[in-house]
């Protein structure tokens, strides 16, 4: 018969291997934050022309989308971001830092061609600095 103390022990391994606990999505990799509002007519042409794709593109599945209503308390984990009154405002973050923005909705080529640069800014976890990006291209500079 099992003691209790290795049942705990195998619990809370087991729940941090499922990532399951308080903080964990304070650790979370990258996302692409979304500041918004009602009625925004730049974030009803992002739905309508982007919205739906993003989530299945590398770079939806590299930097999630979260959106942020700028008129609702802002939450916690996002509190080191500056909240800009125009909309719609995408702000790439990673690991609790922020990477870069987009002011505005430039239509459809322009995003994606904008957030692909932002999203090249991310750099890998010292700990995994010879990580290659979903895409397959490397993190780091190559010489000439």
């Amino acid at each position: 018969m099992m003691g209790r103390h290795f049942v705990s022990t195998v619990c809370l391994f087991a729940a941090l291997v499922l990532g399951i606990g308080v903080g964990v999505s304070s650790a979370r990799a990258a996302e692409l934050i979304m500041f918004e509002q009602a009625g925004c007519p730049y974030c009803a042409a992002f739905d309508r022309e982007v919205a739906a794709t993003y989530p299945r593109t590398p770079i939806g599945q590299e930097a999630p989308l979260r959106r942020v209503d700028i008129y609702k308390p802002i939450p916690p984990d996002l509190s080191f971001l500056k909240v800009e009154r125009v909309t719609p405002v995408f702000v790439l973050i990673d690991h609790g830092r922020e990477i870069g923005r987009i002011r505005g909705y430039p239509g459809e080529a322009n995003f994606w061609g904008l957030i692909e640069n932002l999203v090249g800014e991310i750099t890998p976890p010292a700990d995994n600095i010879h990580a290659e990006r979903p895409s397959g291209q490397s993190h780091l500079a190559t010489a000439p």
